[in-house]
């Protein structure tokens, strides 16, 4: 779905209980995912994250909104991001954690790439303030679930090879990453990193660099011919 950009402008007034004064004037992408069963909620959280963002005194320079399932692929989300990529936002605000984290891995990365470039991230119902010191230390937190989420999956995977080795069953892994190998070498030829292609696909690093490198050799051996 496309931005939406509107622009707010009032002063400051009390936000989470306490009083703030008036702060940078911050240019807010506003995000709000509903699922599909759920869909009346979606006026609420966009005038709830409107109204916070007049409170905080910040313009509104984007408006994204998703309708799906929590494993879906977010596109909304992922235009977004892109914004803060691209330098156009200085805040993403959204109303709570599980609107737009699929997971705690996946909820932390997006995190720590906003982080990196320097763009502030609000959840309305945790009260999670990451423009502010306080709110960037509790984020700290948030790698401890984590690191204890991917143990588990780490832990359930290891319990299901072992069962399936006593099973007598064929193990391999399937060569997943080699279905994007078209699309890899496109994103490559368009400047795209090799660290974000492999975040977009959701693959690993090295699968990336292995395809770019065969389809390098791949090139100079035809060279040679």
């Amino acid at each position: 779905m496309p931005l939406k950009r509107a622009s707010h402008n009032t002063k400051a007034k009390d936000v989470f209980g306490q009083r703030h004064r008036p702060s940078k004037m911050f240019r807010a992408g506003l995000y709000a995912r509903v699922s599909t069963s759920d869909q009346q909620t979606l006026p609420m959280q966009h005038r709830a994250l409107r109204d916070y963002a007049a409170r905080r005194g910040w313009t509104i320079a984007a408006q994204v909104r998703e309708v799906g399932s929590g494993a879906a692929g977010r596109q909304a989300r992922e235009q977004l991001l892109e914004a803060a990529r691209r330098r156009e936002i200085d805040v993403v605000l959204v109303w709570r954690l599980d609107r737009w984290g699929r997971s705690v891995t996946d909820l932390l990365a997006t995190l720590q790439e906003l982080e990196h470039l320097g763009v502030g991230f609000v959840s309305l119902t945790e009260a999670l303030d990451l423009t502010t010191p306080a709110g960037r230390a509790m984020a700290g937190l948030l790698a401890i679930f984590a690191e204890f989420e991917r143990e588990i999956l780490r832990e359930r995977t290891r319990a299901g090879l072992a069962h399936a080795r006593q099973s007598g069953k064929r193990l391999g892994r399937p060569m997943t990453a080699g279905l994007h190998a078209a699309e890899i070498r496109k994103l490559h030829r368009t400047g795209v990193a090799k660290a974000e292609i492999a975040r977009r696909l959701q693959i690993g690093r090295t699968s990336v660099r292995r395809i770019l490198a065969a389809a390098k050799a791949g090139q100079r051996r035809r060279g040679k011919t």
